[in-house]
Formats: C-alpha cells, structure tokens, sequence
C-alpha cells in the first residue's frame, strides 16, 4: 500500500523525524524561514535520489517501508539503546554530556571569562557594576532549553558552534546598557579550544563527581557488605577451573570490593585540567593588546577559579593527557566489574548461587523453568562497549596534529556515551546482587566430595618435620583422584607421617575441607573496613 506526501514546506515538518520529542516543537517553530527553505530543499533532493521514491505530477510517492521517516524521536524510537531502552539508567549523565549541556557549560565559560577580565584593574576598559554581575549570572544559572535553541539557530548561519553562542551572548548583552559597551570583550582573545576545553573539564569533573564516583562506591559497598554477611561460608576454590584449596565466599567478594576501590581512587585522584591561553598557548593575541598584564599567572588563576587545575603548557589543545589517565582508570574498574560479572555467573551455573525469581519474570520464552543469570550478562556487555569507547578514547584524543587538528571534537562528543554504557552495566551488577541467595547445599556438598584438598596442609606439616619427598608422597597418594576422609585419615596414621607429633597429627585428623580456611574470615575482619574507607 502506498501513500501521498506532497513535498512542500508544510509537509516537510510532519515527514522528518522530530530530533527532540516533545522539546523539538517548539525548536522547530522557531526555527527562521531560511532554515526552514534549506531544510526543504535537502528533503526535495533526498526524495529524488530514493529509490523508493518516485516522481508523480509534482509530487511524490513514498512507499510503505520509508514510513520510518515520520517517526519522532522518543524512547522507542531512540537509535542509540542509551537514550532508548536504558535512558531511566543515565538520566543524570545528560546534564553533563548532552547538546544542551556543552552550550551551557560553553556560555558559563564565556560569561565568567568576561567577569574575570572586568576584576582586573589592569584591564581599565571593561568595569562591570556588582547588579551586572548578578545578571550575568543569571544568565548561565537559569539557561534554558529555549536559550539553547536559539545558539543553535544561530549556528545555522555561523556553522560554528562556540562563534554561535558568542553571538548569542551578544544578543542578550545588546538590550543591556552596561554590557552593550563591552561587547567586543565577549570571547576576547581566545580562541574556540579555550572556551571548548574548559567546557568539556567541567563535564568531565562534575560527572565524575555527582555521578561516577557514588554509584561506583555503592557498587563497592554493596559487594563490600556481602563480603562480610558472607565471609564465614566456606567454599571450594578453583585454579585452572579444577578443585583448589577452599576460601569463603565473603573473601573472595572481599577480593573484588578491594581491587574497585583501588581503582575507584585511581579515578577520583586524577587531576583534571584546563588552559587559557590562546591561538597556540602563548597568549600571543593577550600580550599584544595588554603587554604590562602577566598572563602567565593571570590565565591559570582563570582557570583555577573554575575548580580546574591548569596546564602551563600546551599548544591550541589541552593535549588530553588526563582525558587518557581518567578514561583508563574507568577502564580498570570497568575490568573489574566484567571479571566479577563472569565469577558470578559461573557460580550460578556451578549452583553455589540461586536467584530469587521476580514476580512476572520470565527465563526462557519456551523452557519454563530457566532463571537466566540475565543482570550480569547485561552488565558484562555493557561494559564491554564502554571500555571499547575508553580505550579508544584514551589511545585518540592525545594525537593532534601539530599545533591541533578537528580529529578530537566528534570524539569528545562521545564521551557520555563510554560512561553511560558503564552506568547501565553497573545497575544491572547491583540489580543481580539484590536477587542472590548462597546455596550451602551445593556449597557444602562439593567440599565434601573432595577431601584431596587436604593433600597441601599434610604435605606441609610434614616438610615442616624435615620429612623427605613429602609433597611427592600426597601427589602419589591424591593426584588425578577424588579422596576420602577415610583415605586423607589412613595417610596421616601411616608410617609417611610418623615424624610428626601426635598434636600435629590430632590437628590434621581434626581438619575438614571446610574448616581449612586459612585466614580468609579473620581478613575480613580485620582488614577490610580500613581497606573500603572512603573518608
């Protein structure tokens, strides 16, 4: 079947996808009419070279398949899962990695960079009163959706995005007396990385701040407090996926707990950076119009001011060093995560754990009985991708050409999505942390079966007693079999172990599977309180 659209301007705004959803209505209608006609040419052009599409007395003919077209932008609708079927997982990471986001961080810049210049007495040309202040303020602190808009429809006609919101403040600064006399000292002397650079320091920063590092310290200590409820449970190791010497299920949650928080460090301590310093890093343009000002000391106290540490020496670009020690931090963590992910969901398989079922919830659309260990396979995924992204990331963003290239502005611009990829991952960690009871049927049944785990405490009391080829005796006796207790009991009363005390003996006839722990509890204890201290 097919259906009638004829391709003029009124058509137009019902055929193209909305951008926004909602939001995009009003974008939409105040979009000028020169947007609008070069939007209706490039839709013109694009229905003639369909091959779907073709021409019928004036108007066209668009079949079936490419009603797609007339899809708004909503959850189901999204391309990207992160905006789509996640998007209640990363709500908070859009105030920092959004469209609107970076023109809001760049207006702060650029209002702040103004303010800073008005404070210095040397620079007796731009004085703002303390009123004029407050409005300027005001201007970032209540930016709107509306105000973002219109820095897009002015970059329409500049096709450059920081020059936009220049001529943006400038409007707002014109209907003002005091500021539209210092109009020319919006974005003065910088060029475009320095406003950029510093906008996406800010993002980076907050986001790790208010978003990151809480959720990566719940996943901590969520994983931390099971350690301990856990930690007297014991429980038959695996090297080399064979039966190794026990531990408790607690310690070796306390193993991961230690490793992330580790790396939870790792990412708080990085020092974020930014410059202002010009064409080239050498305030060349700053110099030239106020030679008696030290820039060298007044443009890192700019930065300063923002919360950013600054960097003395760079070229056009921040060179994105610490981008690349942030991003591999994640990157560790994330590393951690995906080895607990795939820990866990072999525990499943092997029964140590079972998942408590969700009312509803369905394992399998045909085995009924399956409850599918779904919350760590997600997060694994997840985190595969985000660390693609951070690795990327992390091996891009350092190379400039020369003194810069463009290569790093579409890459940063994908930051949020490495992050949030991360964010949903370590939801979906916690969400199977909540559902998992410790099955000691299975647990305890499985130590029991496999007394030859008691071959090394033997062997080594018996080296302690200077007793020849002790470890060769038990591999003699053990290697390549599952033992009893009655043969673990035979071998110790045996001639092998005569040199041994009778104490000594009494101890190694007293031990069990599940009672050779070593201090795998005791750790736990003791240790891992000041480990997870996040003071």
């Amino acid at each position: 079947m097919e259906s009638r659209m004829t391709a003029n301007v009124e058509n137009d705004k019902e055929v193209l996808p909305s951008r926004l959803g909602d939001a995009s209505t009003s974008c939409q209608q105040n979009l000028g009419q020169a947007a609008e006609n070069t939007k209706k040419a490039k839709f013109d052009e694009s229905l003639k070279d369909s091959a779907d599409i073709a021409p019928n007395g004036g108007e066209y003919i668009i079949k079936k398949q490419t009603s797609a077209m007339q899809l708004s932008l909503c959850e189901l609708t999204s391309i990207s899962p992160i905006d789509g079927r996640y998007s209640d997982k990363v709500t908070e990471l859009r105030d920092f990695f959004s469209e609107f986001a970076l023109i809001r961080n760049r207006t702060i810049v650029e209002v702040k960079w103004l303010v800073f210049l008005a404070q210095q007495e040397v620079i007796s040309e731009v004085k703002l009163s303390q009123s004029t202040c407050d409005f300027l303020e005001t201007i970032f602190k209540e930016f709107s959706i509306e105000d973002a808009q219109r820095v897009k429809q002015i970059e329409a006609t500049t096709r450059h995005d920081v020059k936009a919101v220049e001529y943006f403040l400038k409007e707002r600064f014109s209907h003002h007396d005091e500021l539209k006399t210092v109009l020319e000292f919006l974005h003065f002397a910088c060029t475009s990385e320095d406003i950029n650079n510093l906008s996406w320091a800010l993002s980076l920063q907050e986001s790790r701040d208010l978003v990151m590092l809480p959720l990566m310290q719940k996943l901590i200590k969520q994983i931390g407090s099971l350690a301990k409820e856990l930690k007297d449970i014991p429980m038959m190791a695996r090297t080399h996926g064979q039966p190794a010497t026990p531990t408790t299920i607690g310690k070796e949650f306390a193993n991961v707990a230690v490793r992330l928080k580790r790396q939870y460090d790792c990412v708080r301590n990085v020092s974020i950076l930014g410059k202002m310093n010009g064409a080239v890093g050498n305030y060349n343009a700053h110099s030239i119009a106020y030679p008696d000002v030290d820039w060298l000391q007044l443009g890192p106290t700019f930065v300063t001011s923002l919360g950013l540490e600054p960097n003395p020496f760079t070229t056009q670009v921040e060179p994105h060093d610490y981008n690349a020690e942030l991003f591999h931090a994640y990157q560790r963590f994330n590393t951690i995560v995906m080895d607990f992910n795939r820990d866990m969901w072999t525990y499943i398989s092997l029964g140590y754990f079972l998942q408590r079922k969700l009312p509803g919830e369905v394992g399998s659309s045909t085995m009924p009985h399956k409850v599918n260990p779904i919350d760590f396979e997600n997060s694994e995924g997840n985190l595969g991708i985000s660390n693609a992204l951070l690795g990327f990331f992390a091996s891009k963003l350092p190379i400039s050409r020369m003194q810069r290239d463009l290569t790093d502005s579409t890459v940063q611009r994908n930051m949020g999505t490495a992050l949030a990829n991360a964010m949903i991952a370590f939801h979906s960690t916690l969400r199977g942390l909540n559902k998992i009871d410790v099955n000691k049927d299975v647990v305890f049944a499985e130590l029991n079966s496999h007394w030859e785990l008691l071959a090394e405490p033997i062997q080594t009391v018996m080296r302690k007693r200077g007793i020849e080829h002790a470890y060769e005796k038990l591999k003699e006796h053990t290697q390549g079999r599952v033992a009893t207790l009655e043969d673990m009991k035979s071998f110790i009363d045996s001639y092998a172990c005569s040199a041994l005390t009778s104490e000594e003996r009494e101890r190694l006839r007293g031990l069990t599977p599940g009672t050779y722990i070593g201090t795998a509890t005791l750790a736990v204890d003791r240790l891992l309180d000041e480990c997870l201290d996040f003071s």
